[in-house]
């Protein structure tokens, strides 16, 4: 079968997962700025928590380019990476609400890290089904940016318990390391002429 149920459907779910977490978001109670205060914690997880979600779409959009078809591997590692990615609204808000404390702030890290991890299965699985010279595995390469990115959740996930804001700042370097466009996908697509 063709990608696009599945790139509709994961799309669908993303939206419903940014839905979820920006309704999270109080109205504060006063008209002043000092009024904001108390919620900059909340706003916080949110903007860093959007801007994850933010980067799965676009990695998985990219991703899906490089699939021709899909088979039913294929669509249960999405929804194991969909699962993971909707706890996302959940660990924001108990980490948002509880400022930055140890507990939700390892608890986000656990989540980062299946969704990490996840990602990484659904990779293999579209490499294994398209063959070892497919697109994704020329346009991957190396993939130290998926290799890095778990060690540094799993570092952050200890880091919480002694230093959370330690632990917040890698959540943040892992986001900018991924924020930086990555073009190895698009270059290929275009190398290969398969770019809509």
């Amino acid at each position: 079968m063709k990608t696009n149920r599945l790139e509709a459907f994961s799309d669908g779910v993303l939206a419903i997962i940014i839905t979820i977490m920006v309704l999270e978001l109080k109205v504060p109670h006063g008209t002043r700025p000092e009024a904001l205060l108390p919620l900059l914690p909340v706003l916080l997880s949110y903007v860093l928590s959007f801007i994850y979600i933010g980067i799965y779409w676009n990695n998985h959009h990219h991703m899906l380019h490089t699939t021709h078809t899909v088979n039913g591997r294929m669509l249960w590692a999405n929804l194991h990476l969909l699962f993971w990615l909707s706890l996302i609204p959940f660990a924001t808000g108990w980490m948002g609400e509880n400022h930055f404390a140890a507990a939700p702030a390892a608890v986000y890290g656990v989540i980062l890290l299946m969704a990490s991890i996840a990602y990484w299965l659904l990779q293999r699985i579209i490499i294994r089904a398209q063959g070892a010279d497919s697109l994704l595995k020329q346009a991957i390469g190396a993939d130290w940016k998926g290799k890095l990115s778990p060690a540094l959740y799993a570092l952050a996930i200890v880091l919480a318990f002694r230093q959370p804001w330690a632990a917040i700042g890698l959540y943040v370097l892992v986001a900018l390391i991924w924020l930086v466009p990555d073009r190895r996908i698009e270059r290929i697509l275009i190398q290969s002429g398969s770019k809509d």
